[in-house]
C-alpha cells in the first residue's frame, strides 16, 4: 500500500511523503479513525488526500473558513481531483450541482462547513455517504480547545448521520486533554492517534515587555525594520484600532503595509490577500481573522503587537513564519495591561432571564429557528444558551450558567499562561510545545537561549498526562511537567500551575 501512496502523492507534488503522513493515510484507507496533530503547514491535507484516492467513493472535508475551502479547493484541482464546495457563497443552482455531482459519482472531494451539514445538504448527502470524512481544525469541535465553534458541536451527530466511513480528525495546536474532548465529541472509535514532531527549528522566538503604547508601536516598526524592504511579514494586533495604527506606522516609517480586519468589506479583505499573497505588499497587519488556512511559505516575520489569548492561538499564528524552512523571527512585543485586554475578551455568562426564557421556549418545544422571535433576544444570546444547555451536565438555569462560568475561566486561565510565557526565563520553544505535550530540548535560537538563561529543563516524567484529583480544582489533566512544577487542564478550573513537591506528595495522582 505504502508504494500506491508514494504513487498518489506524486499527483500532489510530493515525492517523498513523511512517514506519519503515509501511518495516518495508511489507517485511514484500512478503516480506522484518525486523530492527526501536526504543525501549521506541515502537509497534513496530504493525509486525506492520499486516503481519499486510495478509498472508492468520495471524501467530505468539513472545513470552518471559506478561504480555507477556496485554497484546498484549488489545490485539489490542480492535481486532477474533481473538488468542490457548498457554501453560504454559493448560489442555489450551484448548490444543487453539487449535490447532483454527488449523486451521480463525478465527485472526489466535497468541503463544506459544519452548518451545511446541518439542512437539506446533509440530507441528500446521508443518501450517497461518503467513503472518507475529514474534519479539518478539530480543536474547534472540543469545548477545551482555544478556537470552539458552536457550529462544531453538532457535529459528531451529523457526521454519523451520513453512515460509518473512517474520520480523521486533523488539528496543529491540540494539548492532550483537548485531543480527548476531540474523540469524545466526534465519537471516534479507539482511533489511531499521529502526533508528529511539532518543532519549527528555523523560527526564532522572542518576547519583549515595553512600558507604553509609543514604545510599543515603535517597537514593532523596528523590529519590522531588522528585516529589509520586500521581505514578508505579518503582525498580528488585537482591535481593528490597532491594527490600523500600527499599519500606519509602518507606513509612515517607509514600508509598504496594509491592515486586514472583520471591519472591511468582503472586496476589500479579498483585495488585501490577494496583494499581499502576489508579493504587492511586504507586510499585513491583521487581527485574528487573517490566517487560517493562508499558505504563504516566505514569510520572514511574524510580530505580536499586545499578547495573544492564548498560547494556542500564538503557536498557530507564529507558525505562518517560515514555512520554506528558512530562518523567521517570531517576536511578541507587549505591556503588561495587554493580558488585561485578554481578560475582557473572556466570554460572559448569561444572565439567568436569558436563560430561562430560552429553556421554557424549548421546553414548549419551540423550533430553534423560531426562538429568536419567540423569546425577543438576538439569534447569537439564543444560540450561546443552545450551546451551553448541550455543554451542561443538565438543562437547569444554574447548569447553564456554571458551564458558562467553567468557560470564562478556562479563557481567563490561557490569558494566565500567556503571562508566564511573557514573563519566563526559560527557552521559549521548550515552554510552547511543552504546553501541547510534547517535551523538547532547548532550541538554542531564542532570546532566552541566546542569553543564556534558559536552561537544561526539559522533564520527560511519569506526570506526563497524569489524571489529577484536587481537593478545590476538581479533576484534571496534566499537560506540561517542569523540573519543580506541573501545568494541569482542570475541567472546571481551566489551566492551574500546581508545584511537583505538594502533587506528589500529596497523592493528587490518580489512576483513572
Amino acid at each position: 500500500m505504502s508504494d500506491g501512496l508514494r504513487a498518489t502523492a506524486r499527483r500532489f507534488g510530493v515525492t517523498d511523503p513523511q512517514p506519519w503522513q503515509l501511518d495516518a493515510a495508511r489507517a485511514a484507507v484500512a478503516g480506522r479513525d484518525v486523530v492527526l496533530v501536526a504543525p501549521t503547514g506541515g502537509g497534513k491535507s496530504l493525509v486525506y488526500q492520499l486516503a481519499g484516492l486510495e478509498r472508492d467513493g468520495w471524501t467530505l472535508v468539513v472545513s470552518p473558513l471559506l478561504a480555507l475551502q477556496f485554497d484546498q479547493m484549488a489545490h485539489l484541482e490542480d492535481a486532477g481531483v474533481r473538488a468542490a464546495r457548498l457554501s453560504s457563497a454559493e448560489g442555489v443552482r450551484r448548490r444543487r450541482e453539487v449535490l447532483d455531482a454527488v449523486t451521480a459519482g463525478d465527485l472526489d472531494v466535497l468541503l463544506l462547513a459544519p452548518e451545511q451539514l446541518a439542512g437539506d445538504a446533509g440530507d441528500r448527502l446521508a443518501e450517497h455517504p461518503p467513503s472518507l470524512v475529514v474534519v479539518d481544525e478539530a480543536h474547534c469541535v472540543s469545548e477545551w480547545g482555544h478556537d470552539f465553534r458552536p457550529d462544531y458541536l453538532r457535529l459528531g451527530h451529523l457526521v454519523r448521520r451520513l453512515g460509518d466511513a473512517p474520520v480523521i480528525a486533523m488539528t496543529a495546536t491540540a494539548a492532550p486533554p483537548v485531543r480527548d474532548s476531540i474523540v469524545d465529541r466526534l465519537g471516534l472509535d479507539d482511533p489511531v492517534v499521529v502526533t508528529t514532531d511539532l518543532r519549527r527549528p528555523n523560527l526564532r522566538y522572542a518576547v519583549v515587555q515595553v512600558p507604553d503604547r509609543d514604545r510599543q508601536v515603535q517597537e514593532v516598526v523596528d523590529r519590522v525594520n531588522d528585516h529589509p524592504a520586500g521581505s514578508a511579514g505579518i503582525v498580528y494586533a488585537r482591535t481593528r484600532r490597532s491594527a490600523e495604527e500600527v499599519a500606519g506606522a509602518l507606513r509612515d516609517a517607509g514600508r509598504d503595509a496594509r491592515h486586514f480586519h472583520a471591519g472591511l468589506s468582503r472586496r476589500e479583505r479579498d483585495d488585501v490577500q490577494r496583494a499581499y499573497m502576489d508579493g504587492e505588499i511586504d507586510v499585513l497587519v491583521a487581527t485574528s481573522a487573517f490566517g487560517m488556512g493562508i499558505d504563504k511559505a516566505d514569510v520572514r516575520f511574524v510580530v505580536h503587537v499586545e499578547a495573544p489569548p492564548s498560547l494556542d492561538d500564538y503557536v498557530q499564528e507564529s507558525g505562518r513564519a517560515g514555512r520554506d524552512g528558512e530562518p523567521a523571527d517570531v517576536v511578541l512585543v507587549h505591556r503588561p495591561e495587554d493580558l488585561s485586554l485578554g481578560r475582557f475578551f473572556a466570554a460572559g455568562v448569561p444572565r439567568r432571564a436569558t436563560v430561562e426564557k430560552v429553556l421554557a421556549a424549548v421546553r414548549r418545544d419551540v423550533a430553534s429557528d423560531d426562538l429568536p422571535d419567540e423569546t425577543g433576544m438576538s439569534r447569537r444570546a439564543v444560540t450561546q444558551v443552545l450551546n451551553l444547555v448541550d455543554l451542561a451536565d443538565e438543562p437547569t438555569v444554574a447548569a447553564v450558567r456554571a458551564r458558562a462560568e467553567a468557560r470564562r475561566r478556562l479563557e481567563r486561565s490561557r490569558v494566565d499562561l500567556v503571562r508566564e510565557y511573557a514573563g519566563s526565563s526559560r527557552c521559549r520553544t521548550s515552554v510552547l510545545l511543552g504546553y501541547l505535550g510534547q517535551p523538547v530540548d532547548p532550541c538554542g535560537c531564542c532570546d532566552n537561549c541566546v542569553a543564556g538563561v534558559a536552561g537544561d529543563e526539559v522533564v520527560d516524567d511519569e506526570l506526563g498526562a497524569a489524571t489529577i484529583e484536587h481537593p478545590e480544582f476538581g479533576r484534571g489533566t496534566v499537560v506540561e511537567t517542569e523540573e519543580d512544577r506541573v501545568t494541569v487542564l482542570f475541567e472546571e478550573a481551566g489551566y492551574k500551575t500546581l508545584l511537583r513537591d505538594i502533587v506528589v506528595d500529596r497523592g493528587l495522582v490518580t489512576d483513572a
